[in-house]
């Protein structure tokens, strides 16, 4: 299994060389801050207490507040909140968001938990974590198994424990009506269309109307993108959850994609489509490939069979450095995940800001603010691409590198 923390200091290595970055700063830019782990006790509803693990990894913040998810997993590790925190900071930087990186966890696997219990553990986390937490110190938002109700936890009990008048904007994702920003369930998805939109409009690549897209993954950030990309033209062909995936060259209805799921719990045996496994859904003959699920899914042993001319990295980390390689050789335009999945880090921002100021932006507006935003980011990293010329990834890095040194 690749380490997704040397992945990433890895990548920051290649795209350093290539612009002659100051050494000094690129060796700081590969260790986190500061690392915070606690132990959480929760007594659960039994009469039994359980002792549960808790990390917040603070990357950089020469650019702002530390800034990234809390995802509650039975394998949350050190290393991955690393790496995570590692890509924040660069996210942050290539959109020009003004924080910095962070991340943090709970080992956990939520689903064994009562409402009561999580909601215990949520502010159990907040109780030992809130003095290295603040809306100007680090801010919080969801990440793999969290949601709108647990920052609404967090939110309470980061109040009660501090009273910071500011304490809504501590924690980002929040639900609307406590705070949140209109916009963000889209956000991620969306921006990674806007990005995909510039591709199209810079001819990037020639990728005519009903060109085809495989999206592994039927999480929240693969729907908002599939409905984006399919607005635009695209046909979506194949999707996946952790069950297996399915393929339907004509292309897939999406809204009776989610029906199907909601009914059977997986998207397999949806009618019309053909059953394929996730492995294969990487290797069929598409114009674009998105992976928007897991660390590691394109990598030495399958990155040869990818038939794709482009990839659009939609979940963290994807792509280990061998497959980038060879993904280089094959000429297959790879669009990092610091640049393609950034829209979600977007809003946070703009929730913050609404929080911070006492605003309040409509839909509307706030997905405007992030098409114009995707769009400059897309602009300045090309721009680097060019004057490198080099891949999206190494260009990303560079641009993100910079905005970080000049700071620090």
């Amino acid at each position: 299994m690749t380490n997704s923390f040397e992945t990433a200091k890895y990548q920051l290595d290649q795209a350093a060389k290539l612009a002659q970055l100051d050494s000094k700063k690129i060796e700081q830019l590969k260790t986190p801050d500061r690392y915070v782990e606690v132990s959480i006790p929760v007594l659960m509803d039994n009469g039994e207490q359980r002792i549960f693990q808790g990390f917040r990894s603070q990357h950089n913040n020469a650019r702002g507040p530390y800034k990234g998810g809390i995802r509650y997993h039975h394998e949350v590790h050190l290393d991955e909140v690393r790496a995570l925190s590692f890509w924040m900071s660069f996210k942050n930087a290539v959109v020009e968001v003004p924080f910095g990186g962070g991340k943090g966890g709970i080992i956990v696997n939520p689903k064994e938990l009562s409402s009561l219990e999580l909601e215990k553990l949520s502010r159990g986390y907040v109780k030992k974590m809130f003095r290295v937490l603040g809306p100007e110190v680090d801010v919080p938002a969801p990440d793999v198994n969290t949601n709108g109700q647990i920052m609404s936890w967090f939110v309470d009990e980061y109040k009660k424990q501090t009273g910071d008048e500011k304490f809504l904007a501590t924690f980002t994702g929040k639900p609307i009506e406590n705070g949140g920003s209109e916009g963000r369930t889209e956000a991620t998805g969306f921006g990674g269309a806007y990005v995909l939109e510039e591709i199209v409009k810079r001819k990037v690549l020639n990728l005519p109307k009903g060109s085809t897209v495989a999206i592994q993954g039927f999480g929240n950030v693969a729907i908002y993108f599939a409905q984006a990309v399919m607005s635009l033209g695209f046909t979506v062909v194949a999707m996946s959850d952790s069950k297996g995936a399915i393929y339907k060259k004509e292309g897939l209805a999406i809204k009776d994609l989610m029906e199907h799921k909601k009914q059977y719990g997986s998207v397999k045996g949806f009618a019309g489509a053909e059953d394929i496994t996730n492995e294969e859904l990487m290797e069929l003959p598409v114009d674009a490939l998105v992976p928007a699920a897991l660390e590691n899914v394109l990598h030495q042993h399958n990155a040869e069979k990818v038939k794709a001319k482009l990839i659009i990295e939609m979940a963290n980390g994807p792509t280990t450095p061998e497959a980038d390689k060879i993904f280089m050789e094959k000429k297959i335009i790879v669009i990092p995940d610091i640049l393609a999945n950034s829209g979600g880090v977007c809003v946070s921002y703009y929730e913050w800001h609404q929080n911070m100021y006492g605003e309040k932006w409509t839909k509307d507006q706030v997905l405007e603010k992030l098409r114009k935003q995707m769009e400059k980011a897309f602009d300045d990293v090309l721009k680097i691409k060019e004057k490198y010329n080099t891949t999206f990834r190494n260009a990303a890095y560079i641009l993100a590198a910079e905005r970080i040194i000049v700071k620090m």
